[in-house]
């Protein structure tokens, strides 16, 4: 893809804008970077012990941290504030190590200046560090070719100016059998230059979304394997001025992985993937993607596809793979979801919670009040799809905790800057 123009401008207008204007998530006008589910509770644990200076300026649009990474070499494609690095600091353990690179001076020192507490509360010092340096130019901030195991990025590759620089960098610098594991946004048809070129939309990581399709098709040419989805959810625009500008646009957080592994083309091969179980908070199942979740211990048929990636990736200590003894053709191609239908239902998905009796996920409260109801009373669990009200726990039909022993966990989790946009984890 062309540069969005001048590369300094854009440039120059995020760092305005997330290092000046924005001093918290709370001052967005999207819910881009505040999109996602709530992250896995392993993950939630390590976000609660991380200095809130370094919460507090977190802005991302999805989870972009895989579980099993301990003693991996982990990279983070605009690190901001930290708060990625710092949860990946703990998953690799003190034989790990995480390097965040970011173009922001004041995130930077955010980032930077809390690494010492958390390396107390962690019992370790943890090869953590972050690197002045420019996403599209890797090597010259510092990192070397073939030096890393997963790469991961929370809605930034679309806040550059050249995305094909930054997949050409990630690709050099993964080792063989790397992965970049990343959540971004993007849109569902090309976008116009006014709204390409808008600050503000560029800021809220809308006026820079990559067209899926363009996107899938860059990564493969640089050689990535098949990307694969692995969650999508629909990005609403509250702002009514920018929803005038987007026009009939949609836009979507997806979490993608593209792995750097030669796919076998044999297509008529079938294989059989068996989990050994043994990632921490994946014990039973591990999701590779939206089609294929191996259950632990069950010989599941993989396309020949998935058996290169599960025998070839960074993740092949976790699985035996072997070849299938049903002679039966298996075009793998034939059961992949489709981006846009993913899309689509992810959009239905989310028209559907907005029409129930819960407000818009921007409350400031954080949790839904009540929208139509004259009764005050949250929906039913069964329509509790935005994630955003508790389940009821009353026969009133009233939000309302059990006791203080059993939600003070929960309550403080829901405090927390990656619930943004008024979930409740």
């Amino acid at each position: 893809m062309a540069s969005l123009g001048d590369s300094n401008t854009v440039y120059s207008s995020v760092k305005d804008y997330y290092g000046k204007v924005l001093e918290s998530s709370k001052d967005l006008k999207t819910s881009a970077c505040t999109a996602g589910a709530a992250p896995h509770p392993v993950v939630r644990k390590i976000i609660g012990a991380i200095p809130s200076a370094v919460n507090d300026k977190f802005y991302g649009c999805g989870n972009p941290i895989p579980l099993g990474i301990e003693g991996k070499d982990v990279l983070d494609l605009g690190s901001g504030s930290g708060r990625d690095c710092y949860v990946a600091a703990a998953l690799v353990g003190p034989n790990g190590s995480v390097t965040g690179v970011d173009m922001t001076d004041e995130q930077l020192q955010t980032a930077r200046n809390n690494v010492d507490e958390f390396g107390k509360t962690l019992g370790y010092t943890p090869k953590l560090k972050f690197v002045t340096g420019y996403i599209e130019m890797l090597q010259q901030a510092g990192i070397s070719s073939s030096s890393i195991d997963v790469c991961i990025s929370n809605c930034v590759i679309n806040l550059s100016p050249n995305k094909k620089l930054v997949l050409e960098g990630v690709y050099q610098a993964l080792r063989t059998g790397g992965e970049l594991y990343f959540s971004d946004v993007y849109a569902d048809r090309q976008l116009p230059d006014s709204v390409r070129t808008h600050d503000v939309l560029l800021g809220e990581c809308i006026g820079g979304a990559l067209y899926t399709k363009e996107f899938e098709q860059m990564a493969e040419n640089i050689g990535f394997a098949r990307p694969r989805v692995l969650s999508v959810g629909h990005i609403a625009i509250h702002d009514p001025e920018l929803k005038a500008l987007v026009g009939d646009a949609k836009f979507y957080s997806i979490t993608y992985r593209l792995f750097k592994v030669k796919e076998s083309q044999a297509k008529s091969s079938a294989f059989v993937a068996e989990y050994l179980g043994t990632i921490e908070g994946h014990e039973s199942k591990y999701e590779l993607d939206v089609d294929y979740v191996l259950v632990k211990g069950e010989p599941t048929q993989v396309d020949a596809a998935t058996a290169s990636v599960l025998s070839s990736s960074w993740l092949a200590r976790y699985f035996t793979v072997y070849p299938s003894e049903d002679t039966a053709v298996l075009d793998g191609l034939a059961n992949i979801s489709s981006t846009e239908k993913l899309m689509e239902q992810a959009y239905k998905a989310d028209a559907g919670s907005s029409s129930s009796c819960c407000a818009p996920k921007n409350s400031p409260s954080g949790c839904c009040p009540p929208k139509n109801s004259s009764s005050g009373c949250c929906p039913p669990k069964e329509q509790e799809s935005s994630g955003c009200c508790k389940p009821k726990q009353e026969s009133s039909g009233c939000c309302k905790p059990k006791s203080n022993a059993d939600t003070n966990e929960e309550n403080k989790l829901d405090k927390l800057p990656s619930c943004g946009g008024g979930r409740c984890c």
